[in-house]
């Protein structure tokens, strides 16, 4: 079973496959003319308007969950494998990866917005949505619907569930049954409340979790700040090849740090899409802002934070392809989240294991969460005429039973196999995008546009030659006459 996971890994994230993501990022970076640059202000300033609606949550909130999928394991053990098979180079394609990748991020945001339903009282969208209204291919909508599903509720929660189970046992010598138990109570409360109950939990919960761990992240830098100038340089020439002793492995400091960074943040992949959907706003563009800064957040404050404790410290091993040993600083310690506390338990003794296996447990847990609502939205899309309810509740077992059996099993195969789900994904998506695209390149053009003229701007399809925008076309208007 593992062997042919590996080689499934083999194809999907093969060389090329890591080329490509990066091609289409900078495609759209440089088709919405560096909007992730010119537009960061607006983002933020974005990040708080509008309110929440009975079919749809705010913008904040949109972006709360978004983020509960972004910011998870990939923030501490995922950069950390990163360092340890791509050496601190990996960190740079890290960063790489996150600029280039939230003009994607902005792309299917908007997509996802454009081509919402209202189904249910509920606004849904997201890649199957966008694919069977904006190109016509139902069989390819079905197809991501059912990797989605696949990923999210029985690949993917394991990862998330194992890093929790794993870091309290660690820190606390708590018992992993013990710990799934208590996650699937949790998560089962949460769910089964339906998106409104995620978008709270999520709306308060994200925030805190990501300041705090940012908060512990600058005390360990600045406590060791004299290695900034050797840490910086270390990060550009490592991917540069131009260290003498990470250099060798360029390749894979891009392969790992482009993998993990897309894992991490999410940008292109088509988790991020079901979120944006959701929430209420006046024009698409508005969401596709937002949800590409959320990409920044994840990676250039979270995942560097991560980065920067572990490289401030040299608390790392990096091992080459041929398995020899480049960095053997902590011996015996697995690549993941022991080598985020060992860098803070150097500066801080006795903090570092417990710190990083809470942190773990909020970022893996809103994760989950933020898991089972894409899973539901690619559900409601399959049974939208049959409205099965049975499927949902089916769904929501098997997400809980993935959690626990995560929980309480080795890493290795959950890891292998959630790579096995996001490449599924990301592969349908990305050529999703592509085709397209022109949609959201005319829905940003048309936002600019209104902005320049001192609007507040809304969305009109039929001007701008759209088509199948069904929910702005016939339902939009009637929702604010109706608010008013």
């Amino acid at each position: 079973m593992e062997n042919f996971v590996n080689a499934l890994n083999g194809v999907l994230w093969s060389t090329p496959v890591i080329y490509i993501c990066l091609g289409v990022g900078l495609l759209f970076s440089i088709l919405t003319r560096f909007l992730q640059v010119r537009h960061i202000k607006e983002m933020v300033k974005l990040m708080f308007e509008g309110k929440s609606s009975k079919a749809g949550v705010s913008s904040f909130q949109a972006l709360a969950i978004a983020l509960s999928g972004r910011v998870g394991t990939g923030n501490i053990a995922g950069t950390a494998t990163a360092i340890a098979f791509g050496g601190p180079g990996a960190v740079f394609w890290m960063w790489a990866i996150a600029f280039i990748g939230a003009s994607s991020a902005f792309i299917e945001s908007t997509l996802a917005q454009i081509y919402k339903v209202k189904q249910d009282g509920e606004y849904r969208g997201g890649p199957a949505y966008y694919i069977e209204k904006g190109i016509g291919w139902k069989w390819f909508a079905v197809t991501f619907a059912v990797a989605a599903i696949l990923a999210m509720a029985l690949l993917m929660p394991g990862i998330q569930s194992n890093s929790i189970a794993v870091g309290l046992e660690n820190a606390f010598n708590m018992n992993t049954t013990i710990t799934g138990i208590i996650l699937i109570a949790l998560i089962g409360v949460i769910i089964f409340g339906g998106v409104k109950r995620i978008a709270s939990v999520a709306q308060y919960v994200v925030p805190f979790m990501a300041i705090g761990y940012i908060v512990v992240s600058l005390i360990i830098v600045f406590a060791n700040i004299g290695e900034l100038p050797g840490v910086l340089k270390l990060i550009f020439s490592s991917a540069f090849s131009l260290d003498s002793t990470f250099g060798g492995i360029v390749g894979a400091a891009i392969a790992w740090g482009v993998k993990r960074g897309i894992y991490s943040n999410e940008a292109g992949q088509g988790t991020g899409p079901h979120a944006a959907a959701a929430a209420e706003v006046s024009h698409p563009a508005k969401q596709g802002l937002v949800q590409s800064f959320s990409v920044y957040i994840d990676t250039l404050f979270v995942c560097s934070a991560t980065a920067f404790m572990i490289l401030f410290t040299g608390m790392y091993n990096t091992e080459a392809p041929d398995g020899t040993m480049l960095a053997n600083n902590l011996r015996g310690v697995e690549p993941g989240p022991g080598y985020t506390q060992a860098a803070i338990e150097s500066v801080i003794p006795g903090f570092g294991a417990g710190f990083v296996a809470v942190s773990l447990f909020f970022f893996a847990f809103t994760t989950i969460m933020a898991y089972y609502y894409i899973a539901e939205t690619n559900v409601a899309y399959l049974t939208r005429v049959t409205k099965s309810k049975w499927a949902m509740f089916v769904l929501k077992i098997v997400l809980l039973g993935a959690t626990f059996y995560g929980a309480t099993n080795e890493a290795a195969l959950a890891w292998a196999l959630g790579d096995v789900g996001l490449g599924l994904m990301v592969w349908l998506n990305l050529i999703a995008i592509l085709l397209l695209a022109k949609p959201a390149l005319i829905a940003l053009k048309d936002y600019e546009k209104q902005r320049k003229q001192g609007l507040d701007p809304v969305f009109d399809p039929k001007a701008l030659g759209i088509k199948n925008a069904d929910y702005w076309e016939t339902e939009y208007k009637k929702d604010k006459d109706q608010a008013s």
